[in-house]
């Protein structure tokens, strides 16, 4: 049952890694459409200043180049969606071709860990899937150990029974009769070889064998807690970075647009807060994807990866 579990953890890491790759392709196509939308305003003021004279057809090419530049750049995100998602529809076990409908960007959350670092090596090791079967298997050795001896020891039978009118195969007695029949046996090996010897010392090695396949399987996971840990607060303390660049990047934009609509700003100082803005965009997303996916590994890793691990507070 464990081993079960184990698998089926697997396979739920598996599906939900997959839906956040999906759900971050889709939040860089949804940025990368707005620095397209940027682009494309930013074009549209220039031509109308080429127009009247106030700007040359040099601004206009390189605002030209920045939207096609933009094109190109939500083309690729737009392949790289539809791969996430197709791949997500093969992990989910759909027919090829379905239509998956996700959640309209990454949730901007700050949820906690939940617990210190011991916190979760404890937990580890109470609930991780492949410790708990590991520990089964060397409680099944244990067991078969015992067994092994106890097929060596003496041991005693009892037999009972009963017969009405003659026992079986047997003809039938001229009278009506009854007839108990209550039997001990005591049996004692005298002599059987080394065979027995062997036995038990065959199964005494598979319980060093489970004993050291338990502490590789807790060393191996409780190595990718600790490792797991670290990126999941790592990844935590980025986001108010990214959040902060993401906002002055954005106000940047405004204001050096509002600048471009008023003739105060030319287009290559338009250009560059654009590309920082669409730089911090991406940052953002992928410090949003880092932390959700540190979270899930650390869950996964944890062993608590399954329903009720997913719908409680971690």
């Amino acid at each position: 049952m464990a081993s079960h579990d184990a698998a089926i953890q697997k396979l739920l890491e598996t599906v939900v890694g997959a839906y956040f790759d999906a759900q971050t392709a889709q939040a860089t196509w949804d940025a990368r459409l707005k620095s397209e939308q940027v682009a494309a305003h930013t074009l549209t003021i220039v031509q109308r200043r080429r127009d009247h004279g106030a700007a040359s057809q040099a601004d206009a090419l390189q605002a030209a180049t920045a939207l096609a530049r933009a094109s190109l750049d939500k083309s690729r995100a737009a392949g790289d969606l539809q791969k996430a998602l197709s791949v997500l529809v093969y992990c989910l076990g759909l027919p090829a071709g379905s239509h998956l409908s996700l959640a309209p960007d990454l949730a901007d959350d700050h949820q906690q860990i939940g617990r210190d670092l011991d916190g979760w090596l404890a937990q580890a090791q109470q609930r991780h899937p492949a410790i708990l079967a590991a520990r089964a298997q060397l409680d099944a050795a244990r067991g078969k150990v015992k067994a092994t001896q106890s097929d060596g020891l003496p041991s005693v039978d009892f037999s009972a029974n009963y017969y009405q009118n003659g026992r079986p195969n047997l003809s039938l007695p001229a009278i009506h009769t009854n007839e108990t029949v209550l039997a001990v046996t005591l049996t004692i090996p005298l002599f059987e070889g080394f065979g027995r010897t062997y036995k038990v010392r065959g199964a005494l090695a598979q319980v060093e064998q489970k004993s050291a396949e338990l502490d590789d399987t807790e060393h191996q996971v409780l190595m990718s807690v600790v490792k797991t840990h670290a990126d999941a607060v790592s990844a935590l303390s980025n986001l108010d970075a990214s959040r902060s660049l993401l906002e002055t990047a954005q106000n940047a934009t405004e204001s050096v647009q509002r600048k471009l609509d008023k003739g105060a700003a030319d287009v290559l100082e338009m250009l560059n807060v654009q590309a920082a803005l669409a730089d911090a965009q991406l940052q953002r997303i992928r410090c949003l994807a880092e932390w959700r996916s540190a979270r899930l590994r650390l869950m996964a890793v944890a062993g608590v990866l399954g329903r009720e691990g997913l719908s409680s507070s971690y």
